[in-house]
């Protein structure tokens, strides 16, 4: 056995839980503090939307949830597996291969409770402060807050050796900004607080992104709506209207709007809109952390961290899981978690603090080499295959045969290949037995 310390997470979805599993095998101490009063994080569905729609008010009660009632995971579940825990179909459950969310919840409460981790959580905890107090001992306080009744909130501080953030990515608002957005006088909302589409009925709608929620909330709405404009940002695109939409169009990105309803865009159309919907994404956001600017975190990134997890300058006391995207994000999260165990316990080796910084600053010098903005530090489309491979040889973790084939990348491809409709028409368990064989030859 390692060595063993008293390590604090923050947050209890998917990145905490298993977070807070691999600690515990590795023998240390931990105390999960968990906001809301169930497991789940994003995955646990609020029907209760945020009094700013757009998310733009401080002052707003947050809800930390982003899921819309008709949510389907966006990858099949052999994807959202873990390496030792499959999300296998149940009886009685969903039997869907893209599971809905309420399937996802299921399999991570499960999850949960078969490895022992409710009795590590405090539930109704919101965390408000992590600071480093004392460098020479890494001693951390966090403080949280919990509800007493109605009007009085009861406060309390404990000491941790250790914090890691698992909080969270999908909560707060990033916004579109275009010319008279500010004056415009219709309802704008982003897609945080996007629930139900009979909000949407004989409405003229404005749409703007191309992600995964653009996708299923424009084709849930346009049935019931007047019509829907999608506005895209990538350069140079054409108006074009949609085939098998008789409501639909896309655009480029808009140009402006005016106080008379108009949005205007750049590719010369003019609409009359009564909603226009930001899919835009979100903030990371870290409300809680005084890292007296050793950590800096300005919306499109965190940094700087050695390998998206470790602050150099605060290793191995401070950590964050599950800031990555466009990736098999379970798995990422999963090899994550299972290195800052085993490095805190000993079992793995950081560089030194001048190693981390100059890797991180390769990292940046790369990517404005290649022309591309600190926006995409955490996105792993192009690098996941060698991050993951990266990440098992670090936690001395073996990977499935073949575990490339069921990437980001090719998942896109196929989904591409299958149309619109690939949770239908895609059949996954075949494809993965194609793979299984193939690793047989």
């Amino acid at each position: 056995m390692g060595q063993s310390y008293k390590v604090a997470v923050i947050g209890a979805g998917t990145a905490g839980l298993l977070t807070a599993r691999e600690l515990q095998r590795e023998g240390h101490r931990v105390t999960v503090f968990e906001k809301a009063d169930k497991v789940g994080g994003t995955w646990l569905y609020n029907s209760r939307v945020e009094s700013d729609l757009l998310g733009v008010d401080p002052n707003r009660e947050i809800v930390h949830s982003s899921l819309y009632r008709s949510l389907q995971a966006n990858l099949p579940r052999q994807a959202m597996s873990f390496l030792d825990y499959p999300f296998l179909k149940k009886q009685g459950g969903d039997q869907r291969t893209f599971a809905g969310h309420e399937e996802v919840l299921r399999f991570l409460q499960d999850f949960a409770r078969d490895f022992g981790l409710m009795e590590l959580i405090r539930f109704g905890h919101e965390v408000i402060r992590v600071e480093l107090v004392d460098e020479l001992t890494h001693e951390w306080v966090v403080e949280s807050r919990s509800r007493q009744n109605e009007s009085t909130w009861e406060s309390k501080e404990e000491v941790f050796e250790a914090v890691v953030i698992c909080n969270g990515n999908n909560t707060e608002p990033k916004i579109a900004e275009f010319p008279g957005r500010e004056t415009w006088p219709g309802l704008q909302m982003h897609s945080h607080s996007y629930r139900i589409p009979q909000l949407f009925e004989n409405k003229i709608v404005v749409l703007i992104g191309n992600g995964p929620s653009a996708f299923d909330i424009v084709r849930e709405i346009s049935p019931l709506a007047k019509q829907v404009h999608q506005a895209i940002r990538s350069p140079g695109f054409r108006l074009i209207k949609l085939q098998n939409y008789d409501n639909l169009w896309q655009h480029s990105m808009i140009r402006c709007a005016h106080k008379d309803g108009k949005v205007e865009f750049q590719d010369g159309s003019v609409v009359d809109a009564d909603v226009i919907i930001h899919c835009t994404g979100y903030k990371y956001h870290y409300p809680f952390l005084k890292s007296n600017g050793v950590v800096t975190v300005d919306g499109d990134h965190v940094g700087p961290l050695y390998k998206h997890v470790f602050p150099p300058n605060l290793a191995p006391w401070l950590s964050f899981v599950g800031l990555n995207y466009r990736a098999i994000v379970f798995r990422v999260m999963e090899l994550q978690a299972k290195w800052v165990a085993k490095v805190l316990s000993g079992k793995a080796e950081l560089p030194s603090k001048e190693a981390m910084t100059c890797s991180v600053e390769k990292l940046y010098g790369e990517m404005e080499k290649n022309g591309r903005s600190k926006h995409y530090t955490h996105c792993l489309q192009n690098g996941e295959v060698e991050y993951v491979s990266w990440l098992a040889a670090q936690s001395d973790t073996r990977l499935p045969t073949r575990w490339e084939e069921i990437s980001f990348n090719t998942i896109v491809k196929r989904v591409l290949y299958c149309g619109e409709n690939y949770r239908d028409a895609w059949d996954v368990d075949d494809w993965i037995e194609d793979i299984r064989c193939c690793s047989k030859i």
